[in-house]
This record gives structure tokens, sequence and C-alpha cells, in this order.
């Protein structure tokens, strides 16, 4: 599992440069690292067309065709009976799973949030013009956009039609409130109440679903994507209740249940992917406090009384991140290679 949350600030990828002069302050260094990588994505971006939920449809989705559909990572055809419901192998991912509609949204997620950084290093208008195009037909146009609400995401052929599990899929949303937030002064007020409009929709389904309300008491990273998710969109709506209620769940739900006192997450440790989904949930939780940190609510220092706090769980974690070696819990079953990356817990926690 690899969802990376690009946009929320141009300074991701410094772990992507060369060796640094310890002189110079990290964020310009980080800057001047992504500025020319940010531009050249701007540019592909540029040249991309819409493609949204209704482009493709899977006969076994029970939605419509504005609804989003997506399968169980984990789920199997049972090799001694393919009528049979569908089986788990935890950390194994069906290759033969319909993921048209997730990978539409990670693209979505890669336009957007190039666009949006490109405007904010320039300037230019033309990046917000381009991205208006995709925020108005995944979320205005009546031909194409989606339908504000997880119904059908992560079903289990012969079990579920949809989860609330699936609702981390809406992740990838992230990237595109934080640019459509950054792009906000250029784009036209009708257009801007419109998107407004499908993300309030969206947050009070969030709130008021069966679905979301099983996301959100979720007691793993999947708890901590729902706040995360309704942060950010409340950010770009303007939903202070919202924003209230996300920090005080990090500081009186997510930090305290999740994390250990020695700053690591049990529930993640314990999976099949134990490495990856420790640094997947340390990252969600430093981007919410990147989001909703205010000099008056301070996240990034906030401790709870038996000492658990963001700064212990990177202590925890940066060892293994800086020499990979010294992981002392099995290699992930997937994608044990591919980690770490420029990891957003790093330079946010700096």
């Amino acid at each position: 599992m690899k969802r990376f949350l690009s946009i929320i600030g141009v300074l991701f990828f410094v772990g992507c440069s060369p060796k640094l002069d310890k002189k110079t302050n990290i964020a310009q260094q980080a800057e001047e690292v992504l500025k020319q990588q940010t531009l050249a994505e701007a540019d592909w971006a540029m040249q991309q067309q819409p493609v949204t939920v209704t482009a493709e449809t899977s006969t076994r989705s029970a939605g419509g065709k504005h609804d989003f559909f997506s399968e169980g990572d984990y789920w199997w055809p049972d090799p001694k009976d393919a009528s049979a419901p569908y089986i788990q192998k935890d950390g194994l991912t069906n290759p033969d799973n319909f993921v048209a509609h997730r990978l539409a949204m990670i693209r979505l997620n890669r336009i957007v949030g190039a666009l949006a950084s490109a405007y904010k290093i320039t300037g230019e208008e033309k990046y917000v013009k381009q991205a208006v195009l995709h925020l108005k037909a995944w979320f205005v146009n009546a031909s194409t956009k989606m339908n504000p609400d997880l119904e059908y995401a992560q079903a289990i052929t012969g079990r579920f039609k949809g989860r609330g599990i699936g609702i981390i899929d809406t992740i990838h949303l992230l990237d595109v409130a934080q640019g459509a937030l950054v792009m906000s002064d250029k784009i036209s007020p009708a257009d801007l109440k419109a998107i407004k409009s499908w993300f309030s929709s969206y947050t009070k389904w969030l709130m008021t679903s069966k679905n979301g309300i099983e996301e959100m008491n979720a007691k793993n990273n999947h708890g901590t994507c729902f706040t995360l998710q309704i942060a950010g969109f409340a950010k770009l709506t303007g939903n202070g209740e919202l924003l209230k209620f996300a920090s005080d769940r990090y500081k009186t739900v997510l930090l305290p249940s999740q994390m250990a006192t020695d700053g690591s997450f049990p529930l993640e440790m314990a999976r099949t992917k134990p490495y990856g989904y420790s640094i997947f949930n340390l990252d969600a939780m430093t981007v919410l406090c990147q989001i909703l940190s205010t000099p008056e609510d301070k996240l990034f220092t906030y401790t709870t009384a038996d000492g658990k706090s963001i700064k212990k769980g990177i202590e925890f974690l940066y060892p293994f991140i800086a020499d990979k070696s010294r992981w002392t819990l099995r290699p992930d079953v997937m994608y044990w290679k591919e980690w770490p990356v420029a990891q957003p817990f790093l330079i946010f926690g700096a």
C-alpha cells in the first residue's frame, strides 16, 4: 500500500537530493531540489484531459455509473470453489481486482498536485485554468462527476457490496482539496462554491453514514486516515467545527490509543507489512499535525500524560529509515524493497 501525499508542501522529496550544505536552510534546500521536478510534472499535467469514474465501470459493482467502486486488496477467489465468497490473504494484493477508479483518482491527485504546486511557485494562472477542468469534471459536471459517497469502495465478491474500510481510498482526494485551497484565489467564485459543495456533501456522508462511522472508529491507520481526510476537506470548506473535531480526535483518540509509549504503532507492527504500515501511519499523523496546527493549537508539540507525541513516533521510526537493515521484525510480504522513500514525516518533523 503506497499512498503519496504530494501537494501538502513542495518539500516532500528532499530525500531525493544529493548531499546538501548543512548551513543552508532546509526549506530552501527542499525547494531548490523540487522546483524543476515540480515544473516538469506540471508540464505533463498541462497536457492531460480529465478522466473520472464515469470512464470505466465494473460488472461486479452494485453502484451506478457515477459511483466510485473498488475491491478489497487482499481478497482472492477460493481455489476450492470458484463460486464461493472470496477469501483473505493479508498483505497480498489480488492483481485481478477492479482498480480503474482508484487509478483515476490517483491520476487526479497527481495532476492537481502538480498544477497547484507550479502555481504556488510561479504565480502563473494557466496552471489554475487547467486544474479547474479536472476539478469540474470530477465534482461539478453532471455527466462526469463522482457521487459524494463511498458506498461501494473495497467490496468483496460474495461478502460485501462496499465497506467502511474502503474510505481510505479517498486519501488521494486530500491533495486535490489542498490544491484547490492553494489555487482558490484564482478559481471563479461559482466554480469554487460548487467544488466546496461537493466536499461538504462528502464530509457530511463521512460523518453520518454507517461506512463512515465504522471507519472513524477504526483503531489503526484507517482511523488516522479518516481523521486526516476530515481535516483536509474541512480546511478547504472552512468548516471550523470539523477542524476542531479532527484536532480533538488526534489528541484524545488517535495518539493515545494507537501509539505505544516507545513511539511505535503496535497494530501496524502486527501486520504482514509492518515496516510499510508503520511508515504510512506516521506519515498520516504527521500530515494531520501539519494541516491542523495553529499558533493556538500546536499538535506537533502536543504530548499525552504518558509521554506520547508525534516527536516520539519520529524518534522511534527514524533509525529504521536511516538504516533499514536495523529493522528487527520480518520483512514486509510486499513492497519491502520499495520502502522507504522521501517520507513526509521527515520533512514536517524537521
